[in-house]
């Protein structure tokens, strides 16, 4: 999924297919750039079956066509080139996956979804960062100071 997603709160699904795809952009991802006075323009994914097929008969290639998303995909066997989202799920096995599950034996689906929600919460708004774009900041502050950036290039690729 696109880097930047992960600053919307997950959504846990059992299975992985396009309409679960289009479900996470439709009912978290769309929303909370909307909540955040921004939009998205272009999506970065790897080329899973659940991402990538013909737009007039899959699910999240319709989804993207319908909201005018533009769809870029990575090259095959380069994870590198989407390098951030695969630290990010780097962090989440080892810091909340591995840990909850020592923790605690979960009996729904929607318990571990509240205890993802809190970590995600602390991850995007309390943890700093030292990567390349963040410097130390939180992914949310990171994301706010850079309005003013997203905002210059909607302006330019308008006119």
């Amino acid at each position: 999924m696109d880097t930047y997603a992960k600053w919307a709160t997950a959504k846990l699904y059992t299975t992985k297919t396009p309409i679960t795809a289009a479900d996470l952009l439709n009912d978290r991802v769309l929303p909370f750039f909307e909540e955040q006075g921004m939009g998205v323009l272009r999506i970065l994914t790897d080329r899973g079956t659940e991402y990538c097929g013909r737009p007039e008969t899959h699910d999240y290639q319709l989804y993207l066509a319908l909201n005018d998303i533009e769809h870029t995909k990575t090259k095959v066997r380069h994870p590198q080139t989407n390098g951030i989202c695969e630290r990010f799920h780097k962090t989440i096995l080892q810091e909340f996956y591995q840990v909850a599950f020592r923790r605690k034996i979960y009996r729904s689906i929607e318990e571990l979804q509240t205890d993802l929600d809190d970590w995600l919460r602390y991850y995007n708004e309390e943890r700093t960062h030292q990567s390349k774009m963040c410097c130390g900041r939180t992914p949310m502050q990171t994301l706010t100071d850079g309005k003013e950036a997203w905002r210059d290039k909607i302006t330019t690729l308008n006119n």
